[in-house]
């Protein structure tokens, strides 16, 4: 029949917060043991204990939170009011701080204080209970890791001005115009159970859920694309070749199948001609010394290089576009200071709190638009990171400014690139094959 057994840590005492707020508290550890006295594994459950009086020499110990996988993860309790007792300076403590490695400490000296004794297998589960079903060491750095990036977001801006536009008057529904949209960056999940286990990357979300703002400017002219893929020229010699199926053989089929495919080898060259054997010898012999050009030396000649040109990879293609912005009115002015402010803060790195990880600007859409709907004669692109913006606030060659400061004229200049490549089903994707769009 399983006996429940109740162990108490003395009361304690831990700073919390950037303020180093103290939290008095003590923790209460609950386990099952069998007839045995043995730990029934999955009966461990915790609870601390948070004295909230602030009358001084009056203790009130309320329960604020619970875990049941030895803190590795906590349920906050509300007080009567309907709020969490433990206040968020004590919560992330809990989760990453100071108060997670006291209370851990607390749950594990249970095993040795119990009033029952415990053999020392069941102590060290209970410790692991406490300890490892929280993670190892390494999951939670890794934990902390992710939580510190996460505060990049705090820190940032996500929300940014939307349908900026220069000239100010400009008919963005009537008239050709190219739409920059600044997109929250998504990095490609990883799907480790595709493609029998080898794993692949997920898509990105569509960027319309992920925009923060945009700017509509005039197409400017000169705007061109480039696709490219990279070719090489590769050679693969007879011998080679002959080495390349042995270690395939090898690998597919194991030791047997291998030692099959040497033996078929060294039959086929017994029964070639006196010249392949010699040519065949002196490549080999290449390979054993490390020395080349032994066949050229003492035949004249070479192996046959079976050269070939091979695509190597594609390429991303990068994007250019230069702009002058001339203010004609009041209303053109505020739009210039902002379309510059916009470019410059979010092709900006972001910090996490710590400051020891930065994490990525967010990104660009671009379209080129006719009557708002994107233009089936010019180029399609795809999300792209704005890799450099240059201002020169003298475009004319003078320094010249209105009255209040404003500079006359300014030329913004962008270099983008997208961060994936073309692919052959993009186009597909489009319109089904039917060629009723450019595409990319």
């Amino acid at each position: 029949m399983a006996k429940t057994v109740l162990v108490e840590s003395k009361p304690a005492i831990t700073k919390v917060g950037t303020s180093g707020t103290p939290l008095e508290y003590y923790v209460q550890t609950q386990y099952q043991v069998d007839d045995n006295g043995k730990l029934i594994q999955g009966s461990a459950k915790s609870f601390i204990a948070y004295n909230n009086s602030t009358v001084p020499g009056v203790k009130n110990f309320v329960q604020a939170a619970e875990t049941t996988d030895g803190g590795a993860n906590w349920t906050f309790k509300n007080g009567v009011d309907g709020k969490p007792i433990f206040g968020a300076d004590a919560q992330k403590s809990l989760k990453q701080g100071a108060l997670r490695t006291d209370t851990q400490n607390a749950i594990t000296s249970s095993a040795k204080n119990a009033p029952q004794p415990l053999s020392a297998e069941d102590q060290k589960q209970l410790a692991t209970s406490a300890k490892n079903n929280a993670g190892t060491e390494a999951q939670q750095a890794q934990a902390a890791v992710r939580e510190d990036i996460k505060t990049a977001e705090t820190k940032s801006r996500f929300k940014f001005p939307e349908k900026l536009t220069y000239p100010s008057n400009l008919q963005i529904e009537h008239q050709d115009v190219i739409k920059f949209n600044m997109l929250k960056y998504e990095p490609r999940s990883l799907n480790e159970s595709a493609n029998q286990g080898l794993g692949s990357f997920g898509e990105r979300s569509n960027f319309t859920s992920r925009t923060i703002g945009n700017v509509f400017l005039p197409i400017p002219g000169g705007i061109t694309d480039t696709n490219a893929v990279t070719w090489g020229s590769d050679s693969l010699p007879s011998g080679a070749k002959a080495l390349a199926d042995l270690a395939n053989s090898i690998i597919t089929g194991g030791a047997e199948s291998g030692a099959s495919t040497a033996e078929r080898q060294i039959g086929q060259a017994q029964e070639s001609s006196g010249e392949i054997k010699k040519g065949l010898a002196a490549y080999f012999t290449e390979q054993a010394i490390g020395q080349t050009n032994i066949l050229s030396r003492t035949q004249g000649a070479i192996q046959n290089p079976n050269m070939e040109l091979l695509f190597s990879a594609p390429s991303l293609r990068p994007f250019s576009f230069t702009f002058k912005l001339s203010a004609r009115s009041v209303a053109d002015r505020e739009q210039i200071r902002q379309i510059i402010r916009f470019f410059k803060q979010g092709m900006a790195a972001q910090r996490s709190e710590s400051q020891l990880f930065l994490k990525a600007p967010h990104t660009f859409k671009i379209q080129y638009l006719h009557r708002t709907k994107d233009h089936p004669y010019i180029n399609l692109i795809k999300e792209c990171a704005l890799q450099s913006f240059t201002v020169n606030y003298t475009p004319e060659g003078n320094y010249m400014t209105f009255a209040d400061g404003l500079m006359t004229s300014y030329e913004i200049s962008m270099q983008f690139q997208e961060l994936e490549p073309i692919f052959n089903d993009d186009y597909s994707k489009l319109d089904q094959d039917k060629d009723t769009v450019i595409g990319y």
